[in-house]
């Protein structure tokens, strides 16, 4: 059994190194193993090793090189086990290929570390969410938008409302109250740019709302505690409820976008 490590340009036969093979042979010998059982044309390697600004005797070039392939293989033009003359076309590979990943690979995998491995098994990509319509996007993600601005904007408006029900949490409730209008400040504006973007098709979208990401997911965070300001009119369990959704919305304005058709942003 043969393997070719295409890294190093090694070939072996039953784990024992054979001649190491010349550049061009090599770029052959990888063409075919590319295509298993499929024709590589002559046009195909002139292009690939010999551009048009070599001035070479290509029949002959190509011939030597293909002389050091079949010596390799320890193959005949006459009786092939590897590699198929076909006249005037080209070149296929006939035996069984099988395509290994190279111990390097595997241990490069292997050292990944464990963060970046959970966050790419938390996190949804791109290919493990449905698609959905540009305008099913558009108004899912633009009512998240004006739900934030809603609070944003009543929160501001009752101050006094917010600052006496905080009263009575010590200097726990004042860090809260400043919090609660540094995030509305600032949340305002994100707000109208995200809903903007979206209004006016804002092809980059996506992946600006990826780099906010953190940012948002912060705000929102934050945000999603503020039902417990109405407990006493709403109760603890409705509370603890409107808390649960609204610590997913950040993660769902993210899928969103990742289901659009374009993937990488709302198309029109």
């Amino acid at each position: 059994m043969f393997q070719l490590d295409t890294a190093s340009g090694e070939l072996r036969k039953d784990g024992k190194a054979r001649p190491r093979m010349r550049d061009q042979a090599l770029q052959i010998l990888t063409m075919l193993l590319e295509k298993p059982e499929a024709l590589v044309t002559r046009e195909e390697l002139r292009e690939r090793l010999w551009p048009a600004d070599t001035f070479v005797d290509f029949d002959h070039g190509l011939n030597s090189a293909m002389n050091q392939v079949r010596s390799a293989l320890g193959d005949t033009p006459a009786n092939p086990r590897f590699v198929q003359t076909l006249p005037r076309r080209g070149y296929r590979f006939i035996a069984p290929v099988q395509v290994v990943a190279s111990e390097a690979a595997i241990a490069a995998v292997a050292a990944q570390p464990e963060a970046v491995k959970a966050r790419s098994s938390i996190l949804s990509d791109g290919d493990d969410l449905p698609v959905v319509g540009n305008e099913a996007v558009r108004i899912l993600f633009s009512l998240i938008q004006v739900m934030y601005l809603v609070f944003y904007v009543l929160a501001l408006a009752r101050l006094s409302r917010v600052e006496l029900v905080l009263s009575g949490w010590g200097e726990r409730g004042i860090l809260l109250f400043a919090g609660l209008m540094v995030t509305a400040a600032v949340g305002i504006p994100v707000r109208c740019y995200l809903l903007t973007a979206m209004a006016f098709k804002y092809e980059g979208l996506s992946g600006k709302f990826r780099k906010l990401f953190p940012f948002v997911l912060v705000l929102d965070e934050l945000w999603a505690f503020t039902p417990f300001l109405l407990v006493e009119q709403m109760g603890v369990g409705l509370a603890i409820a409107c808390g649960a959704v609204l610590l997913y919305v950040p993660f769902s304005q993210r899928s969103l976008l990742l289901m659009g058709p374009s993937r990488t942003g709302v198309r029109r």
